[in-house]
């Protein structure tokens, strides 16, 4: 049974900086992708970041491109995701996500929000 737990959001400032915390269970987190994605009100779920734990490969949306990065401790079994010089525009309820097998290698470079296990997702909020 995967699990997700996500933390770290909260409301910062416009240009402040953040880190998500994803802590996975019931994986081994070597096998699997986890996905980042983000969904403000009255919008569709976007893809912000994938990791693919297999190889190391990171790939991260134009939007957030040079000011996110993701990064992964399989020690901790948990994937983070740093977000520096943060907009308003970034604000939204960020998700973590696990996918494993065929549909890793295709959803997580193309950051389709179509990932099989879900957490529950972490608030952030961009505002002076």
């Amino acid at each position: 049974q995967v699990q997700l737990v996500e933390s770290g959001g909260g409301l910062v400032q416009p240009g402040g900086s953040l880190r998500l915390s994803c802590a996975a269970s019931g994986i081994i987190l070597d096998y699997y992708a986890i996905g980042w994605f983000r969904q403000a009100p009255g919008k569709e779920r976007e893809g912000v970041s994938c990791i693919n734990n297999s190889d190391g490969s990171a790939y991260y949306a134009d939007s957030v491109k040079g000011r996110f990065t993701i990064s992964r401790d399989n020690a901790e079994n948990t994937v983070y995701l740093q977000m520096n010089s943060l907009i308003p525009e970034d604000s939204a309820v960020y998700f973590c996500a696990a996918e494993t097998g065929y549909y890793r290698d295709y959803l997580c470079p193309n950051l389709r929000p179509a990932f099989s296990s879900w957490g529950q997702g972490t608030q952030v909020t961009v505002s002076s």
